[in-house]
């Protein structure tokens, strides 16, 4: 039966691949984008719901499968605090309505080494998100924690850049788990998690994630 898949953070680099994989997707009839913006972006299934991600309204989160590709840097966010309100307090608050309107399955874009105990803040961050959702009580709850994402973003990470072009230039040196990682297939991984009728807790750790 086709399904409605909810999506948090279509603008990024594998909430964009999300978007278009889902809206390619028969077993999707429609596609909802949850954004505070419209996207520039059309479909027949494509649906777009702007919410206030501090008051976000119920009635706008309903479908089976929530897939989540939000987030930001420290530097775009201004500040520790507003950082893990996007990346962590809202993915969970919108997860926590979903959950209450039926929604059977997380769908999650986490990162490697997310670790609720790291004395890393951004990785603690994830690492807090991933622990929140399974709190829920997600039908099923999807974790894709990728390496070094590659792909066309719209906007420059210099660190990250560099940092790509070094592990491409030594990936014969680099085990398979910390190589750059194409963000299409995150989201075609996520999606093919999402249609394997699958229950509980999937991790997908970067070099499991390469195989998609």
């Amino acid at each position: 039966m086709p399904k409605t898949a909810l999506l948090l953070g279509a603008t990024g680099l594998v909430g964009n691949q999300l978007l278009e994989q889902l809206l390619d997707d028969a077993r999707y009839e429609s596609v909802v984008a949850l954004g505070r913006r419209p996207l520039d972006r059309q479909h027949p299934k494509l649906r777009q719901e702007i919410i206030d991600f501090d008051h976000p309204d119920p009635a706008k989160i309903k479908g089976e499968d929530l897939y989540c590709a939000l987030g930001t840097t420290l530097r775009k966010a201004g500040s520790k605090e507003a950082q893990y309100r996007i990346d962590c307090t809202y993915p969970y608050e919108i997860g926590k309505i979903a959950r209450q309107n039926g929604v059977r399955q997380y769908l999650l874009v986490s990162s490697l080494g997310a670790d609720a105990q790291s004395s890393n803040f951004y990785l603690r961050t994830k690492g807090d998100l991933e622990a929140k959702i399974e709190t829920l009580g997600f039908d099923n709850f999807v974790t894709a924690r990728p390496s070094f994402l590659l792909g066309n973003r719209s906007e420059f990470r210099l660190g990250e850049k560099i940092g790509i072009v070094l592990a491409q230039g030594f990936a014969f040196l680099i085990p398979k788990k910390y190589r750059g990682i194409q963000a299409s297939k995150v989201a075609a991984a996520l999606i093919e998690m999402a249609n394997r009728d699958l229950s509980g807790v999937q991790v997908l750790e970067s070099d499991r994630l390469q195989g998609f």
